[in-house]
């Protein structure tokens, strides 16, 4: 954009974020280390009331694994057979990536808020969805700065209970989100957007 310092630290890991839907476990950075980066990530991501109702599950290795196959399990019994070819080359991909982070929200959190601040009742889920998002966004972006691709699933509600059942997740935490990540084996192609006019307003 012209008149931006694109120099930014900030800015810079921002554009560094894409959807790599190649991805590799030639990822040099220890397992420990990714995992510090991730709970960093989630740690320091605002939400409204400081609620921290966003909550994330990190899979590695054949824990990463199982859950592309009980993904690939599940679709493969409610996708038409000449079509899943297709679907299935695609959870490939993902099932190729070094890790996968699930995102959850804590709903019995949400729901103690509502109960004491009826005024904002209405709000505290798309309050704690806002929150949630902010989280895979920070997640995404700091992945990206360390070097590492990845992208952002909605495979649930359709895996929710084989998830729940598999890793023993809490019944009150819902899957919203799943960001499978690793090496990037194949660059993203460049990225359109809409005139910047369309979208901001400023008024002087």
């Amino acid at each position: 954009m012209k008149g931006i310092n694109m120099s930014s630290t900030f800015i810079e890991m921002m554009l560094k974020r894409r959807s790599v839907y190649h991805l590799g476990r030639n990822v040099s950075l220890p397992e420990a280390s990714l995992a510090r980066l991730i709970e960093a990530a989630v740690a320091h991501t605002p939400s409204a009331f400081n609620a921290q109702t966003a909550r994330a599950v990190i899979l590695f290795g054949s824990h990463n694994d199982r859950l592309w196959q009980i993904v690939h399990d599940t679709l493969q019994k409610i996708v038409p057979a000449d079509k899943f070819a297709a679907t299935a080359e695609k959870i490939a991909s993902f099932a190729a990536g070094f890790g996968t982070v699930l995102f959850f929200e804590k709903t019995d959190d949400i729901e103690e808020l509502q109960r004491k601040f009826p005024l904002y009742r209405q709000n505290f889920p798309v309050w704690a969805a806002q929150a949630n998002g902010m989280t895979q966004f920070a997640v995404w972006c700091a992945l990206a700065e360390a070097g590492i691709g990845a992208s952002l699933q909605h495979y649930n509600p359709l895996i929710d209970e084989a998830v729940k059942k598999e890793w023993q997740i809490p019944s009150s935490w819902a899957l919203s989100a799943q960001m499978p990540f690793g090496s990037v084996e194949a660059t993203p192609g460049d990225k359109t957007f809409l005139p910047i006019s369309e979208r901001v307003l400023v008024k002087k």
